[in-house]
């Protein structure tokens, strides 16, 4: 008889929800990250009363109401709805594509009229079947749109031309002809109120955490404490990267707190064009309605993921895709290992997705 039921490897929202599952289930956990925090991406760190989004802006929504139900048990969420404005070369424009954003393009003020511009626009290209993004974006928004507010974004986004990009990345593209700049369509949304790390802590509370651990320092040894492992890492390093690395984008954030009450009046605001460096500002305390005589800002830079950084988005073009099979094959070959997460399945998850996968999952393991 082994010490725990599950070890569970990563204290992300994977591992955490399953870890959560598992307890309520009356089975003994050990959740072990190697990081010196749990919480993984959604961890946040107070600073001057400000939680600062760590690794990136994390705005929760959803449609499923069980799911929403859930992380409110944990705290109440607020009335926070995602805005973004974009920024082209001092130009303001609302985002998603709406109402708002063609009137500050063309001066238009009725949807037949934004309509037809954008139908003029696209008729004029005559892209029958697009061959990259650049086509595809064309053939969806025209010119306009296309060349202020997504081509430069999206270069500096994934590192590479539009035309070298896949079609399938922008297959559709959020477009609104109302005067509505709520990005989601979801009918729940918000933000955790106190932070993310609220809904960690509650997500773990009572199940054995250890951080600083690193699970590939001594694998057979985790191995031994568990009749179970969760595994929510990388899959190429679990299977030390027998068929090569899967590729990923990266980030790299720049933090600045500055002496002032408001910096940009907005927590997100995009910077589209290719000649700046970075892809967006976050000012964090407007995320909570922050009312501080101070304020933190994050410039997010994307780079080219290489080891020792963290991997945000997977590159999820043919070659990577069949790597990933590959070792899938291999995943589903292990026993007593359950794969699951971001990282785990080379798969993009917002949280609300994260969360309903490691309650799938969950349901299917412990019945």
């Amino acid at each position: 008889m082994k010490e725990y039921d599950y070890v569970i490897v990563g204290a992300g929202l994977f591992g955490a929800c399953f870890a959560h599952q598992a307890s309520n289930k009356g089975k003994k956990c050990l959740v072990i990250d190697r990081r010196n925090h749990a919480g993984g991406n959604i961890f946040c760190r107070n600073e001057n009363g400000i939680n600062v989004h760590v690794y990136g802006a994390h705005i929760f929504h959803t449609n499923d109401k069980p799911i929403w139900d859930f992380v409110n048990s944990f705290t109440e969420f607020n009335r926070y709805t995602n805005s973004p404005v974009a920024n082209y070369k001092g130009e303001l424009f609302n985002l998603p594509f709406n109402m708002n954003t063609f009137y500050t393009l063309w001066k238009v003020k009725t949807p037949h009229e934004a309509q037809q511009k954008i139908k003029e626009q696209i008729e004029s290209l005559n892209i029958t079947e697009p061959a990259n993004l650049e086509e595809q974006a064309l053939a969806l928004v025209g010119t306009d749109i296309y060349e202020k507010l997504i081509k430069g974004y999206t270069e500096k986004q994934w590192g590479r031309k539009a035309t070298d990009l896949p079609a399938f990345i922008i297959k559709r593209l959020p477009v609104r002809f109302t005067y509505d700049n709520n990005y989601f369509n979801d009918k729940y949304q918000g933000i955790p109120m106190g932070g993310y790390n609220k809904i960690t802590e509650g997500l773990l509370k009572g199940i054995e955490v250890k951080l600083n651990t690193d699970f590939f320092k001594d694998r057979e040894y985790f191995r031994s404490l568990g009749e179970n492992i969760v595994y929510t890492g990388p899959i190429d390093e679990y299977f030390n990267n027998r068929f090569g690395e899967l590729e990923y984008r990266s980030l790299r954030f720049e933090h600045e707190h500055l002496e002032i009450p408001n910096y940009q009046g907005n927590a997100v605001v995009n910077y589209t064009e290719a000649e700046i460096p970075y892809t967006r500002i976050i000012e964090h305390k407007h995320f909570e309605f922050g009312t501080q005589n101070t304020t933190i800002i994050t410039r997010e830079y994307p780079s080219e993921w290489k080891k020792g950084m963290e991997p945000y988005y997977p590159v999820n073009d043919d070659i990577n895709t069949m790597r990933f099979k590959k070792y899938q094959a291999l995943a589903a070959d292990e026993t007593n290992v359950l794969f699951g997460g971001r990282l785990a399945e080379y798969k993009y998850y917002d949280m609300h997705q994260v969360i309903g996968s490691a309650m799938s999952k969950a349901k299917k393991e412990l019945g």
